[in-house]
């Protein structure tokens, strides 16, 4: 299974910005579609954004619309999630997926998540 690293995940105020990084050493990144989710305590994972292999297509999640992005650098086999204006309810761990599928108007994850990073905003 692909194996991915998340990073960039702390502790930030409401307003405040954080730049998560998701790395997947090995494997052919370039090729791949790739997505974050969120989690947080006691709620289901959900879909927060998506970049398709060449970096032409995204896709956001209407909550974080117009706050958050999603880039990659395909030389550094990695996706960054760029997240301004936080609010306290962005608050949840952060996961990557790899070689999901952007297509249709949604994008349909993989079973390859990493391990999470934790972003916290406080009020």
């Amino acid at each position: 299974q692909t194996q991915a690293v998340e990073s960039g995940g702390g502790l930030v105020q409401a307003g405040g910005s954080l730049t998560l990084s998701c790395e997947v050493p090995g494997g052919p990144f370039r090729s791949y579609d790739m997505g974050w989710y969120r989690q947080a305590p006691g709620q289901e994972r959900v879909f927060v954004a998506a970049i398709s292999l060449g970096g032409d297509k995204t896709l956001v999640a209407d909550s974080v619309k117009g706050r958050f992005t999603v880039s990659r650098d395909n030389a550094k086999n990695t996706m960054y999630l760029k997240m301004n204006d936080l609010k306290p309810e962005d608050t949840a761990v952060y996961f990557c997926n790899v070689a999901g599928g952007l297509y249709g108007g949604a994008y349909h994850s993989s079973p390859a998540y990493g391990q999470g990073t934790q972003v916290t905003v406080s009020s």
